[in-house]
């Protein structure tokens, strides 16, 4: 157990966001666990202990929550239950070591807060923070919050205290606002000084201006133009840079003829599906079935055996294509 656990640590030591440390426990609990547990419960949990390796950019969930539940449901001598065999069953494959390396390399310009990688004018972004550093009415409203709350219950290990964050299509997990919650009140209060002063948060008693940002998530790649920034889509970005990032997760090549392709495709595997039906109740093998598939698929007789399998192979999970007219 040591050995693999020592492996497991050293594979998230470079990690951003003190991932080595806070998977530790995880990790060797887990290790502990597969030694009592029969190969179809470790199995079970193949996935999950997989996806701890993945950049938590890409995570749909936390994966580690749900793996810590499983093992402490195994520890007590019980059978995860059906919420448990959803969320593993459903959690795709993860990505594959080109992904993680990239999304992993992200991660550490993520933490930092430096994009320069990805976004060239830099000057904007000075320019702007100097003139708020400088403002006295920022200062005195700043003042003001303190006075009204207590702001230490609201900063992070790092003194930062941050807005509410926005989600793709302006879609917030919670719009409300109860005014007779003190602690609502706050985050109302703070989300309004920052939106003021185009910040993303306070460290201490700096103002953290909003960068120009490009961040992955588990769905796709998010361009972030803060509203005080005289944007310049030639000069302000490093397009080869995000497009190289983005396609990281892309497989094969795509386009409108490459969908024209894909179409033709599906359509042909339609009519191959009813052919192969044919084919068995007319009792046809061999040439003189490949000869009927041929005809039935409008291919020339001589087309190798091998395109049609190919096609056969392609579409053999998706039962939802369309039975050709």
């Amino acid at each position: 157990m040591t050995t693999a656990l020592n492996l497991d640590s050293k594979k998230l030591e470079a990690r951003a966001f003190d991932r080595a440390e806070w998977a530790g426990e995880a990790l060797q609990r887990y290790h502990a666990a597969i030694a009592k547990l029969d190969a179809a419960v470790v199995q079970s949990l193949r996935g999950l202990y997989e996806w701890m390796f993945v950049p938590t950019t890409l995570w749909p969930f936390n994966v580690q929550d749900v793996l810590e539940d499983c093992l402490t449901v195994l520890d007590k001598g019980k059978r995860l239950n059906s919420r448990h065999r959803l969320l593993i069953d459903l959690l795709p494959e993860p990505p594959d070591d080109a992904v993680c390396v990239a999304v992993a390399d992200h991660e550490l310009h993520v933490q930092k807060g430096t994009y320069e990688n990805l976004v060239k004018t830099q000057a904007k972004y000075s320019q702007n923070e100097i003139a708020i550093r400088n403002e006295p009415q920022l200062r005195q409203q700043w003042a003001r919050i303190k006075t009204a709350f207590d702001v230490q219950k609201y900063r992070d290990y790092k003194g930062v205290i941050r807005r509410t964050m926005t989600a793709e299509r302006n879609l917030r997990p919670s719009f409300s606002v109860n005014v007779r919650r003190r602690e609502d009140v706050f985050h109302a209060a703070f989300d309004a000084f920052c939106l003021r002063w185009n910040l993303y948060g306070m460290q201490h008693d700096e103002p953290l201006l909003l960068k120009l940002a490009v961040n992955l998530t588990p769905y796709g790649t998010m361009i972030h133009i803060p509203a005080y920034w005289s944007f310049d889509p030639k000069r302000d970005i490093r397009w080869d840079a995000i497009a190289s990032l983005h396609r990281v997760r892309v497989t094969g090549r795509q386009g409108s003829a490459f969908a024209e392709n894909l179409a033709e495709r599906m359509k042909s595997a339609g009519k191959l599906r009813q052919l192969d039906q044919d084919a068995i109740r007319l009792g046809l093998k061999g040439e003189k079935k490949h000869e009927f598939l041929c005809a039935g698929l409008g291919w020339v007789a001589g087309t190798s055996a091998k395109r049609i399998s190919r096609l056969r192979a392609e579409f053999k999970n998706q039962p939802s294509v369309a039975k050709a007219k």
